[in-house]
């Protein structure tokens, strides 16, 4: 059974960050790209940043260029998500995913999600 499972979410203040988690069982995703997403309330899910399966290449909405980073670990199978400088905007519900290609593609696995919120 495939799974990914987020950690790292919390409430911090306006201006602090923090680091998301994914950590994938059931099968390794190292040859597949994987991304994050959110959704906040009352707004459809969003994309937010995704990664090529190397690492090398990286693409964020421009929502978050430059104050998020997307990294990842292949060999413990696990996809981060660095965030900093957070803005209340960023409160949100935030979920991993990973395509089964080697470039982006629709997500075929997802995550239950973490819970981000951001205080003013």
């Amino acid at each position: 059974q495939v799974q990914l499972v987020e950690s790292g979410g919390g409430l911090v203040q306006a201006g602090g960050s923090l680091r998301l988690s994914c950590a994938a069982s059931g099968r390794t995703f190292s040859n597949n790209a994987m991304g994050w997403f959110r959704q906040a309330p009352g707004k459809e899910r969003e994309f937010v940043a995704r990664i090529s399966w190397s690492g090398v290449r990286t693409y964020y909405a421009d929502s978050v260029k430059g104050r998020f980073t997307i990294s990842r670990d292949n060999a413990k199978n696990t996809l981060y998500l660095q965030m900093n400088s957070l803005e209340p905007e960023d409160t949100a519900v935030y979920y991993c995913a990973a395509t089964t290609t080697t470039g982006w593609g629709l997500p075929r696995y997802w995550g239950q999600g973490t819970q981000v919120t951001v205080s003013s």
